[in-house]
């Protein structure tokens, strides 16, 4: 997949970005509407939805990106793969998730990932991170009973913060007695999971479950 130039920083709360996505009508967008889904919530240029797509057919799968032309460049990828249980969405998730998983049976969405999102690393910016209260609470909503939340980044003060924000909300608890996953427990890594592990640096990951 040829790689497009696009904007490494989007600022999630500016004025353009605060348009809710419209409704899904998932009859038209997968072969098969009431596989369970697989929510990617910031999936960038898709890699990892992709692999997942053809690696688990028997699943569908939602990728959730701010950034336009790398959603542009994902669904052009999947239409040339025909791949008929993968979706890429240009939206702001913090604004969109609510109308977005409101109009889908419940039970469907049984998987959730968000792996290495934009740190933000200023205290003044930590608003513009993805893992706010108002997602967590949302995802607790729509989240079918058993299913679960991958968390995963290389920068620890965000893993720490997402992991914090998920175990605070009585929605979820914590997989595992670890502090932190010492594996990827999906059959697919994302690039930047790859990049750090190449370089011998640490990948900070914990799984939660809905209640």
């Amino acid at each position: 997949m040829a790689k497009i130039r696009v904007r490494q920083h989007v600022n999630p709360l500016a004025d353009k970005y605060q348009t809710p996505a419209n409704p899904l009508e998932w009859d038209k967008i997968y072969g098969k509407p009431h596989q369970p889904l697989h929510l990617d919530i910031g999936c960038a240029r898709g890699k990892f939805i992709l692999e997942m797509a053809q690696l688990e057919t028997n699943w569908n799968f939602l990728g959730l990106e701010i950034r336009e032309p790398l959603v542009e460049d994902v669904n052009k990828r999947r239409d040339e793969l025909k791949l008929q249980n993968m979706h890429c969405l240009f939206c702001n998730a913090n604004i969109s998730l609510k109308p977005l998983l409101s109009c889908l049976v419940p039970g469907t969405l049984q998987r959730v990932s968000i792996q290495f999102p934009d740190p933000w690393f200023k205290n003044r910016h930590a608003k513009r991170r993805v893992v706010q209260p108002e997602l967590v609470s949302e995802l607790a909503e729509y989240l079918a009973p058993g299913g679960i939340v991958f968390l995963q980044s290389d920068i620890k003060f965000v893993a720490v913060e997402m992991r914090d924000r998920f175990s605070e909300n009585p929605g979820f608890f914590r997989q595992g007695d670890a502090e932190w996953l010492p594996e990827n427990p999906l059959p697919v890594a994302t690039e930047r999971e790859i990049f750090t592990l190449e370089k011998g640096e640490p990948v900070y990951r914990v799984v939660f479950v809905k209640s």
